[in-house]
């Protein structure tokens, strides 16, 4: 029987999905469950490990199902995942000693705030591309190393094993034989020199972590090893890996210099191809591994923002002003053009370019006139000023971007609305494709390349990639500039400092 089919294993924030895909990456079938989050102290974030790995199990089983096809039809699985999420479990038994601490997590701002003081932030940044705060995996796998009884001992003797949400699923699916990550999530622990690409002594000894406990580092298309067969019914190669982001980089096809994709998920983030450049940011964005394939590591600048579909979700389940995500969308089209309402969204801080973990949500601007459709157009509005902010730092860091074209995923982007405010606020093209799960799209990419079933990355290997609609800017510039200056004055009153 022909292996002609491709799993793609996203794990993220909110729900764990799997998306069978076939030779031509065509979409066949999907299965997703939603993931708990914990929130067991302000600004703490947690996931229950076994959620994670029962969500992978059950999402892969019926994606099978629902596609019709037996295990030994798959050519690959690839994995993608919520990046700098930190687990740390037994090499013996596979439990984890401690809920998994999610990149939302803010309890280490303490200690990033020491290392700012002591004068280490250049060492970091110039080493691993990334800045001191708690988004990163590194004070967050210290923070457990300390605070679990006996781990520290424990990790110093060999017994445990780090890894993000990628390493964790990959040890279970192989039954612990296979403990491993790519370079697109080892860059984002803040212990991987991405100039070299290697686990760092510095960064290792600056944050006391034994490097017994760290994951090989491969490419992001490599065999990773097989899944038992007990858990699908045959052994299944494990053939792709990449960070989420990373991931929709690829299924964006966004394998030039200069192009720009950003997904709209939980939170948002953008990602600016720079190729074989490594640029020092300038603007406090990250400078990132996009993907590595055949040894050779393509770079990227991206901004993160913390709070984008979340906002939405806060909408409905926190102030439960509406039902649904669409909801707020039709709200927003009805809002007062007259009011002025700003939310910045700082629920867990404020990320690039700000980068302020102190920071907290806030909404200017409001009047008794002010009701449910302004404070839904505030909201979606602020993922629009906030990839404005990104895009601005990008193209100051990085001139030879020239023009931007935004290409968009996520959930988010079924917006209509929201996707024409941004391309009005950027005054740039948004480019929306026919695939939106472009992360699993990325992941089964991968698998597929390693399969040897799909082209490697350049004209043939972008064919994957299809628009579905450009959003074209239809606001007057003037209008778009007045609106930036709102939101950057409510920006400027919600700092901490």
């Amino acid at each position: 029987m022909t292996a002609d089919i491709l799993l793609a294993l996203d794990q993220g924030t909110t729900s764990t999905r799997t998306i069978a895909f076939d030779a031509a990456l065509a979409p066949l079938a999907m299965a997703q469950e939603e993931l708990p989050q914990h929130f067991p102290s302000p600004g703490w974030v947690e996931h229950e490990p076994e959620d994670i790995w029962r969500g992978a199990v059950a999402t892969l089983r019926g994606a099978l199902a629902k596609a019709g096809a037996a295990a030994s039809r798959v050519a690959g699985i690839g994995i993608t995942n919520q990046r700098e999420t930190t687990l740390l479990w037994d090499r013996a038994t596979g439990r984890c000693l401690h809920r998994a601490i999610v990149w939302q997590d803010r309890r280490t701002a303490d200690h990033c705030a020491r290392l700012r003081a002591e004068g280490l932030e250049l060492l970091l940044t110039d080493r691993s591309g990334l800045l001191a705060d708690p988004y990163f995996s590194a004070t967050k796998l210290a923070w457990l190393l300390d605070n679990v009884a006996g781990a520290r001992a424990a990790a110093e003797r060999g017994s445990l094993a780090f890894g993000t949400v990628d390493s964790f699923l990959l040890w279970r699916l192989t039954g612990g034989r296979v403990h491993a990550t790519d370079a697109t999530n080892a860059a984002r622990t803040m212990l991987f020199d991405i100039r070299h690409g290697a686990w760092d002594d510095e960064l290792l000894r600056i944050f006391r972590i034994p490097r017994a406990v760290l994951p090989e580092v491969r490419d992001c298309a490599a065999e990773f090893g097989v899944t038992d067969a007990a858990l699908l019914g045959a052994p299944i190669p494990v053939r792709g890996m990449a960070g989420d982001q990373h991931a929709a980089t690829i299924g964006q096809g966004c394998f030039a210099p200069g192009m720009v994709k950003s997904t709209y998920g939980t939170g948002c983030f953008a990602m600016l191809n720079t190729g074989a450049d490594q640029v020092a940011s300038r603007n406090r964005l990250l400078t990132t591994i996009a993907y590595q394939l055949g040894g050779v590591r393509t770079y990227a600048l991206e901004g993160a923002i913390f709070v984008a579909g979340a906002a939405v979700q806060w909408l409905r389940d926190g102030l439960g002003i509406i039902r649904d995500a669409a909801e707020a969308g039709v709200l927003a089209a009805q809002a007062d053009p007259a009011q002025h309402v700003v939310m910045v969204p700082a629920f867990t801080g404020l990320g690039a370019p700000h980068w302020d973990a102190d920071a907290r949500a806030a909404i200017h601007g409001l009047t008794r006139g002010s009701g449910r459709a302004e404070i839904c157009r505030a909201a979606l509005e602020s993922v629009a000023f906030q990839t404005r902010d990104l895009v601005d730092a990008m193209l100051a860091d990085w001139p030879a971007a020239g023009d931007t074209v935004l290409r968009v995923d996520g959930g988010m982007v079924a917006s209509d609305w929201t996707m024409q405010f941004l391309a009005d606020l950027l005054g740039a093209p948004v480019d929306r494709p026919v695939v939106r799960e472009t992360t699993a799209l990325g992941a089964a990419y991968l698998a597929g390349l390693q399969a040897g079933l799909l082209a490697a990355p350049g004209v043939s290997g972008a064919s994957h990639w299809r628009l579905e609609r450009r959003f074209t800017p239809a606001m007057p510039r003037a209008e778009a500039a007045r609106r930036h200056a709102l939101w950057q004055d409510a920006v400027r009153r919600t700092l901490s400092s």
